[in-house]
């Protein structure tokens, strides 16, 4: 796909997740990363719903601006999800709702966010890991995510949103999308005794579907 296609692309996702409300004012961005190495990323302090294509920030493989506004301050959680997971093609950091008030819960497990709740949520967003809290911009959560070893496509940070790797950005916004609705559907349910995928339902996913989940892989590697 030619440059003017890719950053048409990232314009039609960005403005579909900001005007369906899954990342308000000028939250959230979106990275693609290139053949050369290089990538494409959205730029700080704009709206993900009114992104100019000619504006997006064109990066070399040593994360130089070589083109476009300023890159998003995010730029060090999108390079450690990218260096640690090397399938990752794009990544979409939100302030989705849902999932941010999934990250501020007393049970939540750390190594798995959220329970097996639907085939669709293991399918795109596989299991999901739980980082703790820093200020938006802190290299620090850069070093969070690598201690992960890219075994999580999706990861919550807690008290601020996810950050969704997906080998292409359809498949990054699809997955970002799943992780939010299931954790709506968590809140909806929580207390209420809810019955989850039973764990030969789960196996039975990872088998015919070849998924691959950390709590899985690590199993298969004891």
């Amino acid at each position: 796909m030619s440059d003017a296609r890719l950053r048409e692309e990232i314009c039609r996702y960005g403005r579909s997740l900001f005007e369906r409300g899954l990342t308000p004012g000028s939250s959230g961005n979106i990275s693609l990363r290139l053949e050369d190495g290089g990538w494409l990323v959205t730029p700080t302090n704009a709206s993900l719903g009114f992104l100019d294509p000619a504006r997006i920030s064109r990066l070399d493989a040593e994360g130089r601006l070589l083109s476009g506004d300023k890159p998003t301050k995010e730029i060090p959680l999108h390079t450690a999800l990218y260096d640690t997971r090397g399938s990752a093609r794009a990544i979409v950091h939100l302030h989705s709702t849902h999932a941010v008030a999934l990250t501020m819960l007393p049970e939540i497990d750390p190594r798995a966010a959220l329970p097996p709740m639907t085939p669709y949520y293991l399918m795109r967003a596989g299991e999901t890991a739980l980082v703790p809290y820093y200020r938006p911009g802190d290299p620090a959560v850069a070093d969070a995510i690598r201690g992960l070893a890219g075994k999580y496509s999706s990861v919550l940070l807690a008290n601020h949103g996810p950050v969704v790797a997906g080998d292409s950005l359809e498949a990054a916004v699809f997955a970002t999308e799943e992780l939010e609705e299931t954790a709506k559907l968590y809140l909806l349910l929580r207390n209420l005794n809810p019955r989850f995928l039973s764990p030969a339902q789960v196996a039975d996913l990872v088998n015919t579907f070849g998924l691959d989940l950390p709590s899985h892989h690590d199993h298969d590697h004891d």
